[in-house]
């Protein structure tokens, strides 16, 4: 059974009273807070598995590696992802530059089109503003409508221009709230586009919703670990692997650990799908908390975590409606039970 009060005995940092009150946290869509279980793995990592992994033949770099390999298992099975179509990242950002740099620098060409919305965090445009600033291409922007939802006319218009290469979409705003229906734009987006490119930012909906890279049928997927309850500095791009396998997604970081030999005169990678993108020592204790922070969140199961989060969602517009001088923004008028929003709620006071 889901129960609020217990698992919010699992987060340490709720045990403090400030000003004498329980300790109220009102910016998880910034970073969330995290369980003991991921502040013991990351312990129990350093004091008994700490190595460099896929390069020493000794026993703490093979239990290192297993540790290692195991974990990026956890994290791709959470989100219904095969281990080697995923690679990981700082955060969403660097995810987002990955694709930019080691797909689009190779695929986008002048007068190219970049498809996104206004809605989008700001590393969902920069990174294809740079894209397009190196390639020639150009970046058009889906509209929204004063409820804060995509402008279906607007999305129907865009994915109509000729040449569009990339479709880079938010699954859910982090100031909107705004849930989008993602799976509809997909099937519309290739139907009009059969050669495009589809992005889809999870960094808002993962810690919310169940999250499935295979059913999506998208080419990318990106998220950060510190907003699911995840250690900072860790988050990953999932990418479909047949783009890996055919060198069209290529990496965009260089160095050791993605290297199968090296001569004065060239380098060649290894052939390992998982190892290929893994340009120097990765971050192998962060990735062990952001498995056990997946393991944590598949063990509330993502199916009553979202159903919590929804009547957390009704409450707060419910009360916070009532007061005259806020505006809430983001959608609004929606029934129960087609509610297209998650638990972001921004507002503007008036005064």
């Amino acid at each position: 059974m889901f129960n609020p009060k217990t698992i919010r005995q699992d987060f340490p940092i709720f045990s403090q009273n400030p000003r004498g009150e329980k300790l109220v946290y009102l910016d998880s869509a910034a970073t969330s807070q995290k369980p003991q279980v991921v502040l013991d793995a990351i312990t129990k990592y350093y004091q008994t598995s700490n190595a460099n992994v896929h390069r020493g033949v000794h026993q703490l770099s093979d239990r290192s590696t297993q540790v290692w390999d195991e974990s990026r298992a956890t994290i791709a099975k959470f989100f219904d992802a095969n281990p080697e179509e995923l690679i990981i990242t700082r955060n969403t950002t660097e995810a987002i530059n990955g694709v930019a740099y080691g797909w689009g620098d190779h695929n986008v060409q002048f007068g190219d089109i970049i498809l996104t919305t206004l809605m989008e965090h700001h590393s969902n445009i920069v990174c294809w503003q740079e894209l397009a600033r190196r390639t020639g291409a150009t970046v058009e922007y889906i509209e929204i409508t004063k409820e804060g939802r995509l402008d279906q006319k607007s999305l129907a218009a865009k994915l109509s221009l000729p040449k569009v290469r990339l479709l880079a979409l938010t699954h859910v705003s982090n100031t909107l709230g705004t849930l989008n229906p993602v799976a509809e734009i997909i099937v519309q987006a290739r139907a009009l586009q059969p050669d495009i490119r589809i992005l889809i930012d999870a960094a808002q909906s993962a810690p919310h919703i169940p999250v499935s890279f295979a059913k999506l049928d998208v080419d990318f997927l990106v998220f950060s670990g510190h907003k699911m309850l995840g250690p900072m500095g860790i988050g990953g791009l999932l990418v479909r692997q047949s783009l890996l396998q055919s060198g069209e997604m290529r990496p965009w970081l260089f160095g050791g650990g993605m290297i199968a030999a090296v001569t004065k005169d060239a380098t060649t990678f290894t052939d390992e799908l998982s190892e290929r993108f893994v340009a120097g020592t990765p971050d192998v204790a962060s990735a062990v908390g952001l498995a056990a922070a997946c393991a944590y969140l598949t063990k509330l199961h993502m199916s009553d975590v979202g159903q919590h989060d929804l009547e957390l969602v009704l409450y707060a517009l419910e009360k916070l409606s009532a007061i005259p001088e806020l505006e809430i923004i983001g959608p609004q008028d929606f029934s129960e039970s087609e509610v297209d929003r998650v638990g972001s709620v921004a507002f503007i006071y008036k005064g």
